[in-house]
């Protein structure tokens, strides 16, 4: 069982995409940490993560026990993953581990912009998980404050609207929703009815099927 979801930053599917493999009891991968280790691994070396060789060679050497690190999680990074995610190379280098992961016996629910559209596009399940760039900004604007980082919302929203260009714009794997994808706009929602709908989605699905989680 593979369930697929995909959404721009900050639109709550990471957090959704834990609590649902908690749920179902299934493996859990969240394809945004391997792009931010390849920008880590990448500045760490000095490299430009916007040049695509030294970011395919840090792909390419990428440790994938690493991808728990707390380090992850830093606001400057996230800027530095969608450039690396930008290239062709990388994408490619990085695309036989969320595939082989995919195919882990418990089952699987990977999250990403590309899952449901290139990583698993056979998944039993897809989910696109959105808000509006205003509300988006308005949660990593929270989230930043609470993490001590001095920051205006006007930066996160205008950082917010350039990854999402960056996103939809690339040539490879562009950001977009599959058009058998189940579309969930959390705006109005806090994370506890986002999950009791994407459960909802997902149960009724299955039904629909003939399958059961």
């Amino acid at each position: 069982m593979i369930i697929a979801i995909d959404g721009p930053a900050a639109s709550g599917k990471g957090t959704l995409a834990k609590r649902i493999a908690a749920h179902y009891g299934l493996a859990h991968l969240d394809t945004g940490a391997l792009y931010r280790a390849v920008a880590r691994d990448t500045l760490a070396r000095g490299q430009d993560p916007a040049d695509a060789k030294p970011a395919r060679a840090a792909a390419e050497a990428l440790d994938a026990s690493t991808l728990d690190d707390p380090g992850l999680r830093e606001p400057g990074l996230g800027e530095a993953a969608s450039l690396v995610a930008a290239h062709p190379e990388v994408r490619a280098a990085l695309l036989a581990y969320q595939r082989a992961f995919a195919r882990a016996k418990t089952g699987a629910v990977l999250d990403g912009r590309d899952i449901g559209t290139v990583i698993c596009s056979d998944a039993e399940v897809k989910l696109f998980v959105t808000a509006t760039p205003e509300e988006r900004a308005r949660r990593r604007y929270r989230e930043l404050l609470g993490a001590g980082i001095s920051i205006s919302r006007t930066e996160v929203l205008a950082d917010i609207k350039r990854r999402d260009e960056r996103d939809k714009g690339r040539a490879v794997a562009p950001l977009r929703k599959a058009p058998d994808a189940y579309l969930l706009d959390t705006t109005n929602l806090d994370i506890d009815a986002a999950f009791r709908a994407a459960i909802d989605l997902i149960d009724a699905a299955m039904g629909r099927a003939g399958h059961a989680l």
